[in-house]
């Protein structure tokens, strides 16, 4: 640096937050989920569900309602810190797994719902589980927050899979 010169440090003004973009796109994809699950679902509940042996244990229809309103939300919200965090972490694992459980959500509803089977339903969510599972550990190494936000799910799909499990059992 040449003498009398000075050197000042030039504040460069952040580029526009695209990470928005992110957290919407995780939104609809978890609303869009949720709406067309809960569409081949109410369709099938009095046409088919009502008349198919169930374990005593099967919670009332008002719970199911409530309990995925809630695991929904916490899912995005997981997603969208995961998403949040991609400039400090690769997030492209966790956001991939978060996309294949998201996938095998939907495909439960349509396969036990929609084609009425629930066999074939189970073996979703047994996939379902594992990949909630693997989900949830990605989750836990980018944010813990997300990681524990993704538990109540991991458990719930273990109590519908043991559900689930049960009415194939009965021959349902």
């Amino acid at each position: 640096m040449a003498s009398g010169t000075i050197q000042h440090d030039v504040d460069i003004a952040p580029q526009p937050p695209t990470s928005w973009v992110g957290v919407v796109a995780i939104t609809v994809a978890v609303v869009g989920v949720a709406s067309i699950g809960g569409a081949v679902m109410t369709t099938a509940v009095t046409a088919w569900y009502h008349s198919i042996p169930k374990p005593q244990w099967t919670p009332p229809d008002w719970v199911f309602g409530p309990v995925w309103t809630l695991l929904y939300t916490m899912m995005g919200i997981a997603a969208s810190i995961v998403w949040l965090e991609r400039n400090n972490d690769d997030i492209c694992c966790p956001i991939g797994a978060f996309s294949i459980q998201l996938a095998l959500n939907l495909a439960w509803s349509v396969l036990f719902f929609g084609l009425r089977s629930p066999l074939l339903g189970f073996l979703d969510i047994c996939a379902l589980w594992v990949v909630v599972g693997v989900t949830m550990t990605q989750f836990f190494l980018v944010s813990r927050t997300a990681g524990w936000l993704m538990l109540p799910y991991w458990l719930w799909i273990t109590f519908a899979g043991a559900l689930n499990a049960s009415i194939v059992l009965l021959g349902g």
